[in-house]
Formats: C-alpha cells, structure tokens, sequence
C-alpha cells in the first residue's frame, strides 16, 4: 500500500487502530499512534514532543478472551493502554464480594501506571480480543515531563512559558495563575486569559491538530491574586477538526470563555493579498527599555518628570516590543510594531501560538483611543470581545510585525483590527477586537471596573 492509498484507508476506515496499522507504512504507522495516543486524557497535558517519543516507543501487544493481561502480586513492565477490545479489571476468586472492584476497560482507559509498587494490585483479564500499547519502564520519564510544554529536563524556560504553564487537576480541569513578575494591569490581563485557555484546550486536542480559529468573551474583570480554573468542554472531535469551549472560573463565577477551532495539517490553495507594510526592520528600532533609558537621561525632559520616572518600578514585558513610528503619530489609529517573546521557547507549535495570542492583546484595543487623546484625559478600557485566525505556522520567539487599525469607535466601544507578518512578509494571522473605552471617573484605591 503505497502512501496514497494508506491516506485513503486511514480516512474511511472505521476507528479500529489495530486493523488500520497493519496496512500502512512506517509513516502512517507513527502518525496513526501518534494521533491515538493524543486521544487518551492521561497524556494530553504532556508535551507534543512526549507524545511523538511515546508512540516511537510503545509496542503493541494482542490477547484472546479470557487471557490474563496483568496478575495481582507479579510486576507489569510498563503502562498499558487500550487500543482496542474490553477487558476487566477484578479481584482473585477468593476475595470479599464487597471488595470486589469489578469494572470494564475500554479504548483509551489505562493501567500500570501511577502504583505504589512494582506490583499491579489487581488482575486485569481481556474480556475479547484486545490489543494494547504498552510504554516499557525505562521510557515512564515520558510521563513526568517539568512543564506542559517541554520534555526535556531544560535547567530555565522563559517568563511565558512559566506564565503559561498549567496545573492538570482532573480531565479537561486545569489551573493557572498569574506570576509576580506577569503583566496585571489593575486586573488580569486579558492576553494571560486568552493564552492560558487557549493552552487548556490544546492539551485535550491530540498534538497533530493546531489551533485555527479562536473567538473570546471577556464577562468580568479577573483578579490577579487568585488562582484560575479552566474548564474545558469537548464540543466536538473529528477526523480532521476539533472543537473546543473553556470556561475560566474564580469564586465560583465564569470570567471568561473561549470558543477554539483546531484542524490537522493539509494542503489546499493558497494565495496572499495582504502586503507587509514597509516599515523598518526591528534592528534599527529601539526596545522599550532604551526608550526609557533615553526619557530618563534627556536633558529635555524637566528634571522632575525624570527623577519621578526613575523611581517607579519597571519590570520589563515578557514581550520586546519596538515601535515602527515614532510619538508624533500617536494621534493616528493605527499603530505598526515589531515584537517577539523573551527567551528562547521550547519548540512546539501549540506553544508557540498560545504566546502569540497571549501578545495579541497588548495595545490593540487601545489603538482605538489614539484620535482622542488629549492633555491630561485619563481613560480605562476593558476588551469585550477578542478573535483570532491562525493562517500559517508561526515562531514566536522571532520577529513579527504587528500592524493594528480602528476603522471605528462609536457608543463608548472602540473596535480594532490587526494584522501579524512574519519577516518574510507571510500574513500568519488576521485579529478583531471590540472593547469598552471610557473617560476615568475618580474612584477609590484599587478600582476594579464593572460593565
């Protein structure tokens, strides 16, 4: 069967693995497992990079009705997951009734995995024909990976990694939490909730589906000194798509939700209007940090305006951001900027795209205040409604230039749209945002403001 026809077989057969493997080629057979264990909720919060080891590692084992897959008392040599068939997991013969844990396995359950001993506790007997994967011991490392995003035992990751690193607590339950040195901006940012439940619903897609589309609702402000859970639910899993809704809760209250669209890789046609503004290259543009260390050393500026602006706390965006124009232009809007995240991130896609939408909400909404700006107005904004379409892979720790209009601003809302090239000029994403923007009344300390 050549690479064509195993294409085909692997599209309209029905999903029965076992059969399906023993007529592709070596690459489908990767793919297929890689795809399969994707599906199982143990390894979903791992790392792409450890699924993609564990289904170069596992092997596949077949039993006859009645066969003992695990004994109580002997070892298991590794973790065993269902692929195909039932089996039943029970205590021996002479046990209390009571006591009897009698229940069925099905496709994607598991055991050996998580005992306290080298011995199984309790015998597990196929109840058909069964087919397992099996992870050997040697490769359990797999298993406990440092973060969500990175397999190997790197000795740093960098600050949005860390940020959005998550905590599995059940399937499709997880919990993040906004870092002391992470943007807050009087509440959660909103780029934090958009990343992070982005990330939440990456890790219950197998890793050979990318996010495509993301549509976000932002309900009630979020506060940055407690932990969020992210709820996801499975709308819809499909050969090629997969469908994903996140709900972030505090106290108990939904304070965003997330509707996330994710496809497998194909080839389709192509072509690109959008044209990459001329702009100058990041290296001839000055970074935020030499922007202020200019303002603080020159003489222009009135020595009190400096000596106030030294004393301020700064800690620097886990973003570099370098403007395309200079302050003259900030009445326009519009606004053209390069960026990138800090440090090196680790190499998975899901990742990379979970820190590009984290980075899509600094300034953009804000781009549509920029005609009304004026001596001494103070304003607040809050996003309402933030979406995003994922055309082309993108690397996140290059360059990318993000080009931000505000065709409009009407009724106390202004709306933004964005653009984001590689530096060769690809369109890699298209973005809209609405958001509340109003003049700033006086508040009390540490106002938090309601819609």
């Amino acid at each position: 069967m050549d690479r064509e026809q195993g294409k085909a077989a692997l599209a309209q057969c029905p999903p029965n693995l076992g059969a399906i493997l023993a007529n592709l080629g070596p690459g489908y057979h990767w793919c297929a497992v890689t795809e399969f264990l994707g599906q199982v909720p143990l390894l979903q919060c791992l790392p792409g990079s450890s699924i993609r080891r564990i289904a170069a590692a596992v092997q596949v084992r077949r039993y006859e009705p009645g066969d003992y897959v695990a004994r109580e008392g002997e070892p298991v040599d590794g973790l065993y997951i269902i692929l195909d068939g039932q089996a039943e997991v029970s205590a021996p013969a002479n046990a209390e009734e009571a006591n009897r844990p009698d229940y069925v396995l099905n496709k994607c359950d598991y055991f050996g995995y998580g005992t306290n001993s080298s011995d199984h506790q309790v015998n597990v007997v196929a109840l058909s024909k069964l087919t397992c994967f099996v992870l050997p011991n040697q490769y359990g490392h797999l298993l406990q990976p440092k973060t969500i995003w990175n397999a190997e035992d790197t000795p740093e990751h960098s600050l949005l990694e860390q940020i959005l690193h998550l905590e599995p607590l059940e399937v499709d339950i997880f919990r993040g939490f906004t870092l002391p040195d992470a943007p807050v901006f009087r509440q959660v940012f909103g780029g934090q909730l958009i990343g992070q439940a982005l990330a939440a619903a990456s890790k219950t897609v197998d890793c050979l589906k990318m996010v495509h589309s993301l549509h976000a609702i932002f309900l009630i402000a979020g506060d940055s000194n407690m932990p969020i859970i992210y709820q996801v639910h499975r709308a819809r899993d499909g050969s090629s798509f997969a469908t994903r809704k996140v709900e972030a809760k505090q106290k108990g209250l939904v304070i965003f939700t997330l509707i996330a669209s994710f496809q497998k890789e194909e080839v389709g046609f192509e072509h690109q209007a959008a044209i990459m503004p001329d702009v100058p290259p990041p290296e001839q543009l000055l970074n935020l940090e030499e922007i202020r260390e200019r303002r603080l050393t020159d003489p222009r500026f009135p020595a009190q305006y400096r000596n106030s602006a030294a004393k301020k706390k700064f800690t620097p965006w886990p973003i570099e951001m370098r403007f395309c124009e200079d302050s003259a232009s900030q009445h326009k809007p519009s606004l053209n900027y390069w960026f990138r995240a800090r440090g090196k991130l680790s190499d998975d896609q899901a990742l990379h795209r979970c820190v590009v939408a984290y980075a899509s909400d600094l300034l953009f909404s804000g781009v549509s205040l920029n005609p009304h700006r004026e001596k001494g107005l103070k304003t607040y904004s809050l996003s309402l409604d933030h979406s995003i379409w994922f055309h082309k892979p993108v690397k996140a720790d290059d360059w990318l230039l993000y080009v931000i209009e505000s065709p409009s601003a009407h009724g106390g809302r202004g709306f933004v749209t964005g653009r984001m090239f590689n530096r060769q000029g690809e369109l890699v994403m298209s973005l809209t945002q609405e958001a509340l923007s109003r003049r700033e009344k006086a508040r009390g300390p540490n106002p938090r403001p309601k819609l």
